[in-house]
């Protein structure tokens, strides 16, 4: 009999855990969550006062098999899942399903993965805590019944397929009213005046001085008239002011803080960043991932300052003691901080390297001096005009965690520099030569579209989601279609500039490029439609603040402050009402838009999300005053139903195009479900990427049916003509077996080529359960 059992989450924090205690543990993953909600019949009992139906999932049905037999061997078992509600709630599963005795049940907890933090954690066992068990529960059980309720209404008023949650919807709604106030969006122009002057340095040598205006010019002919004032000035210095300045290094990380910096410094996507975060947490070199606290332990700061002294000397350190301001904040009790202060760095993958070295100068900086700077600020006056240019400047005085660490933003999306303009020496009343002035048209900015991280700040700022959730919060929406990340080009702009030079006024025009995204987060269509349909039918669940307060509710279960089946009773209720009203008496939401009528045929013209996404539509539908049928066309991509113009959608209609013969057969080119593509032969061949459907010709689109039939005829590898429905192919995956439209896998040593029909015939006969061609298995 073994004597102590340990079980944690996953195999590599095994591993580590098992170095730490040596010879009587065997340590052992149960890989997550055991068990889960039945996904037929709700998962709930709502008669039973919304008892959860657990069961076991299936592929964790051998897992928990050999957990039952090692249990019952062993003399003490020590539960030692993550110290947030997620762990609490594995803990207490595996509790329940491995029938274990309370009185050799132990539960530990670290927050890092230390030999020392082990060893105080078995010094100190603790029985589950329940708030947080029923915490997390009462999260679980209200997410469900909001998707399990609202998702079937979205499927008979809006579109089958569809879902919908609780946090994901309101995310979702977040992006499309940034979209729609970036639709609506008017911009404004308006002059900005710069100046180039000529003054001294402290040699006596030419410096320049750039300043700016402080007035802007809402017209081209006011911003003139100002250059034309300039053509007789004097310039000289009316006011030196300098004051002192510092700068103050950012808190340690919490989750959301970390996934934001990864996301501007590393360009790593939220998900990504949890996942190079549990790695570094799973082999003890980083402190638990999932947090939002900004607290470090006295340990962490002694070493950190330690470290400082060092690397740079006692004049380095300045001991900060950060608390937490976000809502609600909870889950572990401490910031995500390297286990060593003393490694600089760790070794792992290029990712786990580079996101060490980001956690750990934070952790540095956020105890070592403020940044000691002289801000100086040069007014300079006008002689025939009262607006006064001005520029300022800083000087570093004594660097402190600037040494280590510069905190990013999302408009810089880099390392924010240091200081600004270098000022020469000045006095007032100096007089200095103008070398040019610059009138540059400007435009006001539109708002910026969410990326991951700007979406995580939002959604922290109003309380909606804990530091668990914001990484599948933001994966979900994505895999949902609702929202896609990506880049798109911007658009050329004209803008004018006015110079004064050599005491001349000039004028040009010059192009920019205006409006680029990287990396952006963009609502589809029909996450637009499903967003309207919830907001019309469902606010509640789409307001901010019901929201946030539930996530209230949730740290006061978790408190032990309510009883988590009253907290979802008094939801539901109300809830289940309204739902059952919604399915009787709500229209079905199409996200129709009528952009006015065909000037050939007098048909309405209009767009809408269709049983395959987004279509335009030339016609309405058949009455008994009308029995003809309207024509209906894909959108293309960049298209979208709320941004489309008539113009634009009448295009669409000009498809099929008849490009010609080939071989005697029609060739014609359109757009489906899947894209545009050229039909010839009755087969079907996709259009690249830089082909265009409505200018494609009759060589592209031969060459491109050349191309496939090519392709084709390499991917055939035999074909039998007693058996003409079997063919041996060649895969994405690599060779396999064609029959009735199934595909059967060709084992690894056997040779393709060599097959013959017998040999296929029994690979097919002892196949496990075959795949039709769109790779679902056979029911």
């Amino acid at each position: 009999m073994q004597e102590n059992l340990v079980i944690v989450e996953s195999p590599a924090k095994a591993k580590t855990i098992e170095k730490f205690l040596g010879k009587g543990y065997t340590v052992t993953s149960c890989m997550g969550h055991i068990r889960d909600l039945e996904k037929k019949d709700f998962g709930i009992d709502l008669e039973k006062n919304y008892q959860p139906k657990y069961v076991v999932t299936p592929d964790k049905k051998k897992i928990v098999a050999e957990l039952k037999k090692m249990a019952k061997g062993a003399e003490t078992v020590w539960l030692a899942s993550d110290e947030d509600r997620e762990g609490e709630a594995i803990a207490w599963h595996l509790k329940e399903v491995l029938k274990l005795d309370p009185k050799n049940t132990k539960r530990i907890v670290f927050h890092e993965i230390t030999k020392e933090a082990i060893q105080r954690a078995i010094e100190n066992p603790r029985s589950i805590d329940d708030n947080l068990v029923n915490a997390q529960q009462a999260r679980r059980v209200l997410d469900r019944i909001v998707g399990f309720e609202v998702s079937p209404v979205l499927w008979k008023k809006v579109k089958p397929a569809l879902s919908a949650g609780r946090v994901q919807s309101v995310a979702v709604r977040l992006i499309v009213e940034r979209e729609r106030e970036i639709i609506n969006f008017k911009s404004e122009t308006w002059y900005r005046v710069t100046g180039t002057f000529l003054a001294k340095d402290e040699n006596g040598n030419p410096a320049e001085l750039k300043a700016e205006l402080n007035k802007r010019f809402p017209t081209k002919k006011e911003a003139f008239a100002f250059l034309e004032k300039c053509q007789s000035a004097e310039f000289s210095i009316a006011d030196v002011v300098k004051k002192p300045a510092k700068r103050s290094p950012a808190p340690p990380f919490t989750t959301s803080t970390l996934q934001q910096e990864a996301s501007r410094k590393l360009s790593f996507s939220v998900a990504q960043t949890m996942s190079v975060a549990q790695r570094l947490y799973e082999s003890g070199k980083i402190t638990y991932m999932r947090t939002d606290s900004v607290n470090l332990s006295g340990l962490a700061i002694n070493t950190t300052k330690q470290k400082i002294i060092e690397l740079h000397g006692e004049d380095y350190v300045k001991i900060r003691k950060f608390s937490s301001k976000s809502k609600g904040a909870q889950e572990a009790h401490e910031a995500i901080r390297p286990t060593y202060m003393s490694n600089e760095t760790v070794s792992g993958s290029a990712q786990e390297q580079r996101l060490y070295e980001l956690i750990w100068k934070r952790t540095i900086a956020s105890q070592m001096a403020d940044a000691k700077l002289e801000k100086t600020t040069v007014s300079i006056s006008v002689s025939t005009a009262p607006e006064i240019f001005t520029v300022s400047g800083e000087v570093i005085i004594f660097d402190g965690f600037l040494k280590v660490y510069m905190e990013s933003t999302d408009d810089e999306n880099g390392t924010a520099p240091a200081g600004q303009e270098i000022i020469p020496p000045l006095k007032v009343k100096d007089v200095l030569r103008m070398s040019s002035i610059l009138a540059t048209q400007r435009f006001s900015q539109r708002p910026p579209r969410y990326t991951e991280a700007s979406l995580v700040k939002k959604l922290e700022e109003l309380g909606i989601g804990r530091p668990s959730t914001f990484a599948p919060t933001i994966t979900t929406i994505q895999n949902r279609n609702y929202v896609v990340k990506e880049d798109r080009p911007g658009l050329e702009r004209n803008f004018e500039i006015v110079t004064l030079k050599s005491n001349k006024i000039s004028e040009k025009t010059k192009t920019e490029i205006t409006g680029a995204e990287k990396s952006k987060l963009f609502p589809t269509d029909i996450g637009m439609v499903v967003n309207d349909f919830l907001m019309e039918n469902f606010e509640q669940i789409m307001d901010y603040n019901f929201t946030a307060s539930v996530e209230k509710e949730f740290d006061d279960i978790a408190e032990g402050e309510k009883v988590w089946n009253e907290m979802i009773d008094k939801f539901y209720q109300p809830f289940h009402g309204q739902v059952e009203n919604v399915l009787k008496n709500s229209e079905r939401s199409k996200g129709e838009r009528i952009l006015g009528k065909d000037p050939k045929t007098g048909k309405q013209v209009s767009v809408k999300i269709g049983r395959y996404g987004p279509v335009a539509q030339l016609g309405e539908a058949s009455s008994e005053d009308n029995d003809e049928k309207p024509q209906f066309a894909s959108l293309r991509t960049g298209q979208h139903l709320e941004t489309i113009t008539l113009e634009d959608t009448l295009e669409l209609f000009k498809l099929p195009r008849d490009l010609g013969e080939y071989e005697n057969k029609k060739v014609t080119v359109s757009i489906g479900r899947f894209g545009p593509y050229i039909r010839h032969d009755n087969k079907f061949v996709s259009l690249g990427k830089e082909d265009d459907p409505f200018t494609v010709e009759l060589d592209r689109a031969v060459e491109l049916i050349e191309t496939k039939r090519e392709k084709d005829r390499k991917a055939v590898i035999k074909t039998f003509d007693e058996e003409p429905e079997l063919t041996v192919l060649n895969g994405r995956w690599g060779p396999y077996i064609s029959f009735k439209k199934k595909n059967y896998k060709i084992p690894k040593k056997v040779k393709a080529e060599e097959l013959s029909l017998e040999d296929c015939k029994k690979i097919i006969d002892t196949a496990p359960e075959p795949k039709t061609k769109r790779g679902r298995k056979k029911k």
